[in-house]
């Protein structure tokens, strides 16, 4: 070891902590944002059984490479979401995933629902559209979070459905919606059967986010662009199987929504270092690291940032970028833009 001349070591360098790094949120499910404790309080308050996977205090050992792993992993997700009955229910969750996101460093979320799943025990379409949206505008005043919704369709419906879907968020866009969305199996269910809910989404002002690039390759990412005109694509990881394609996408500045434990959780990758950040990074693609799923998978929105600087060797500097194309990714005014990238620069000169 190299000594200085007063015959002490070096300091190591010093490691920036993460959770101070500002930065925005834009892949988060509503039920899937739940503390577990909450989980476990709202079953028990409710009287509903949970299947041991969500009581044992660790994440479930989930797969969904195969039709049967994700029916597994759809069945607790729906577990978990019919313990969401009251209005105050939908407060608490939404006011902890806002607290949850502040402690991360996040000063921007925007939160993904199918308001269609919460309607029959909360009145209806409408009423549980609204309860959400109060709740939103609710916790970002009490926690200081800039905080929109991204209401998604179900692939696994009609597309019906989703036109309703995409008329209702525009309607309600001056309340806070700010995107529209596709969740659920890729597998299932083709982008070009929901291009008219996209459009009339995009036609109402609304940016364009549907589920790509996870459980299927390159192709569903491509159906997302071409079909659905995506600005952003949930996922989107597979692309890296595609230079062609990655090269479409960093050209025309579209953010993939990544998320690294979620992947690894899913049995998308086998380890955390096979997840392409890397690849994508180096091709220009934009990224905005996101938590999926925390009540699953039992990370949060820093802890993918600890993932890219652990497995991937990322540097502060290229974290800090990371974090910038989070910001302009979202739908975030331009003040609140502004703060965030001036908060960045200043976490890393620090």
């Amino acid at each position: 070891m190299h000594l200085r001349s007063g015959g002490t070591p070096p300091n190591p360098p010093r490691v920036r902590d993460l959770t101070l790094l500002p930065k925005a949120h834009l892949h988060l499910h509503f039920t899937g944002s739940m503390r577990p404790s909450t989980l476990l309080d709202l079953a028990d308050r409710h009287g509903v059984h949970l299947p041991e996977a969500l009581t044992s205090g660790e994440p479930p050992k989930l797969r969904a490479t195969d039709e049967r792993g994700w029916f597994r992993f759809q069945r607790l997700y729906d577990a978990a979401r019919s313990c969401l009955r009251t209005p105050e229910d939908i407060r608490r969750l939404v006011r902890e995933a806002a607290e949850e996101d502040v402690r991360d460093g996040s000063g921007w979320l925007e939160i993904q629902v199918d308001p269609t799943s919460y309607a029959p025990l909360l009145g209806g379409l409408i009423p549980a559209l609204e309860i959400i949206l109060d709740a939103v505008d609710s916790a970002s005043r009490e926690t200081g979070l800039g905080m929109r919704v991204l209401v998604a369709a179900n692939r696994m419906k009609h597309p019906l459905d989703a036109r309703t879907l995409a008329r209702l968020a525009v309607r309600y866009a001056d309340r806070g919606i700010v995107g529209f969305g596709l969740s659920n199996d890729e597998r299932r269910g083709m982008a070009r059967d929901f291009d008219r809910a996209f459009a009339i989404a995009r036609e109402g002002g609304l940016l364009a986010a549907p589920h790509g690039g996870e459980l299927t390759g390159p192709a569903s990412v491509r159906d997302c662009l071409d079909d659905l005109h995506a600005s952003r694509i949930g996922h989107g990881v597979r692309a890296a199987e595609d230079p062609r394609l990655l090269k479409r996408l960093a050209e025309r500045g579209v953010t993939c929504e990544v998320c690294p434990a979620s992947n690894v959780a899913l049995g998308v990758y086998e380890k955390p270092e096979d997840v392409p950040l890397r690849t994508l990074y180096d091709a220009g693609v934009p990224m905005a690291l996101g938590a999926d799923d925390p009540l699953l998978f039992g990370s949060r929105l820093a802890a993918q940032y600890e993932l890219a600087r652990e497995h991937h060797g990322f540097t502060d500097a290229e974290l800090a970028e990371l974090a910038r194309q989070s910001v302009r990714g979202s739908a975030a005014p331009v003040d609140v833009r502004d703060k965030l990238l001036s908060g960045i620069d200043a976490w890393l000169a620090d």
